[in-house]
């Protein structure tokens, strides 16, 4: 459960703007700022529910819920870290159906007795169906950017 005073710093940095790069498409022409716009609110969504762990909402942004490569039981039970602040940062790619942002953040792990460590990682998006959706890493470490 996120304190109260970090779930103002949690909110602050989600509703903060976020840098929308000239994102390019595989045909050389720009991304309009609607579709930008729309997968900005999606991820947005989506790390507001991850932050407050909610885990029955985040499954319904992750591709494994519509491509079936993870079982909502397997997917409930990941997890161990508690979040202290999210920011959305930029759409770093954004290329047909496929997006790269970068979000920093502030999380612990209790069980490990890690405490407010900071980092800032690509995060990937798919779209399918006319819709965004989170790309689970095996590793989450391999999106580290630092």
């Amino acid at each position: 459960m996120i304190q109260s005073a970090s779930r103002r710093t949690l909110l602050l940095h989600l509703c903060a703007p976020v840098v929308l790069v000239g994102c390019a498409s595989a045909s050389g022409g720009r991304i309009p700022a609607s579709e930008q716009q729309a997968l900005i609110e999606r991820v947005r969504a989506y790390w507001k529910h991850v932050a407050a762990n909610n885990r029955m909402e985040t499954w319904k942004y992750e591709a494994a819920s519509q491509d079936q490569t993870l079982t909502l039981e397997a997917y409930v039970k990941r997890g161990g870290l508690v979040y202290d602040a999210v920011e959305v940062r930029a759409i770093t790619r954004m290329e047909g159906d496929q997006a790269d942002l970068e979000v920093w953040m502030r999380y612990s792990v209790p069980l490990a007795r890690i405490k407010r460590k900071e980092v800032v990682m690509r995060d990937r998006w798919r779209r399918i169906n006319g819709e965004w959706f989170h790309e689970l890493a095996l590793n989450p470490l391999a999106n580290v950017t630092m």
